[in-house]
């Protein structure tokens, strides 16, 4: 989707200034590490035809589910658009708007014993009657995490099976997180963003440092219960008075991706910045990392003098004269491209891409060439198969863009 931080006119207007004063100036890539060689990949699109394209899971070899923005869950086989549609959300979410809009069904993950109970997760928006005691309204919406299983022997999902593992009312209309992944040790991660609007201003230090809700929080629960989830006895706040349990790290703006490294069972997340800096951290236990008093690696609030200690900083930035909203990949683990393995690949919403690769304790940050990649693409997630294979979104227009607008793609990425 466009910018997963702020109006679609103010975004485009700042990114243009960028692009000005980083002709005028020639501004450095801010890399700040030591530039490897810039690699090429190709990729081959798979299907079009989609609405606002937002996540990608794979229940089988020959299937892929791809989630449309608008609700539906759409199923992919034999690399081919189906008209078979896995779950529609519509009846229970809030209406998309048209143009510029960052709720909707963003997210989708399988339960790792999907091929035995065919579970599987989706996180979605949707009406909210809830009062804001801060400001006398009501909240903008209510994020939902949601469990469907499949019908047996079907690719179409049970809708009496619907379980609401857990909801988040949310100020604001943006800054909704949602990603979700289960973790090696078989728990499920959630991420939320900070309640929305701009610089975090909720309350006097911010959602994203205030530890009584989960807003701008990583959170880890166990799905694996009979009631709704239950808290693992060592996350790092269980039993901290005033301090949400379910916390596993906290610190974000708007951790919009997160995805498990298969090889060294790290969980990356890609977090969205406010106006100039765009990141990508590892999640830690009980890890800090900083917003609002830190974008990135540098001080916002307060702009200068602000204190770094305890804070857990990114393994990678990148200055908006690059991009100007981070969509976090993963670690290839595949085996058609060995050129690219153990490498993370990732990307902004604008189009440029890179890879991260391990330097002994730092990551290097290079250039990715992707052959193929569509004009104006605009990219809206990642997507990785049961073999380790990567793709990834693409959306011509504004998320979801005009109503019944399905131009939304999948690509492969393939050996050159």
């Amino acid at each position: 989707m466009k910018k997963i931080i702020q109006a679609k006119s103010t975004r485009y207007a700042s990114l243009m200034s960028l692009a000005v004063i980083a002709t005028l100036f020639a501004l450095p890539s801010f890399t700040k590490n030591d530039d490897p060689a810039t690699i090429t990949i190709n990729s081959v699109k798979i299907t079009g035809g989609i609405q606002a394209p937002t996540s990608l899971a794979f229940p089988a070899a020959n299937k892929a589910w791809v989630t449309e923005q608008t609700g539906k869950i759409r199923l992919i086989k034999d690399g081919k658009l189906t008209d078979i549609v896995v779950l529609d959300l519509k009846p229970k979410m809030l209406k998309v708007n048209s143009g510029y809009e960052e709720r909707g069904l963003l997210n989708i993950t399988l339960l790792p014993k999907f091929a035995t109970n065919g579970k599987f997760y989706v996180f979605y928006s949707r009406r909210t009657t809830t009062m804001n005691p801060d400001n006398k309204r009501r909240f903008d919406h209510t994020d939902v995490l949601a469990e469907y299983k499949l019908l047996p022997n079907s690719d179409i999902a049970d809708t009496t099976s619907a379980r609401i593992i857990l909801t988040q009312d949310k100020p604001d209309g943006n800054h909704n997180g949602s990603g979700i992944v289960f973790g090696a040790d078989g728990y499920l991660y959630v991420s939320f963003g900070d309640g929305g609007g701009q610089h975090d201003q909720h309350g006097p230090i911010g959602n994203g440092q205030k530890m009584d809700t989960w807003l701008g929080k990583l959170l880890r629960i166990n799905v694996n219960v009979d009631s709704t989830y239950s808290v693992p006895k060592d996350n790092p706040f269980v039993g901290k008075a005033g301090v949400k349990p379910e916390i596993w790290a906290y610190g974000f703006r708007n951790p919009y991706r997160i995805t498990l490294d298969r090889a060294s069972k790290q969980i990356f997340i890609g977090e969205v910045g406010q106006d100039t800096w765009e990141e990508v951290d590892i999640a830690q236990k009980g890890a800090n990392y900083g917003w609002r008093l830190v974008e990135g690696n540098h001080c916002h609030n307060p702009a200068t003098g602000c204190d770094f200690t305890g804070l857990t900083p990114p393994i990678t930035e990148y200055h908006h004269s690059e991009g100007v909203s981070v969509i976090g990949g993963y670690v290839y683990n595949g085996k058609d491209i060995p050129s690219i393995k153990g490498k993370y690949i990732f990307g902004d919403w604008t189009g440029p891409i890179w890879y991260l690769q391990k330097a002994g304790d730092k990551w290097l940050r290079g250039k990715v060439t992707m052959t193929n990649f569509p004009a104006s693409g605009k990219i809206t997630g990642w997507g990785e198969d049961q073999a380790g294979e990567q793709y990834y979104l693409i959306n011509s227009e504004a998320s979801p863009g005009p109503a019944g607008s399905t131009t939304g793609s999948v690509y492969k990425i393939v050996k050159n």
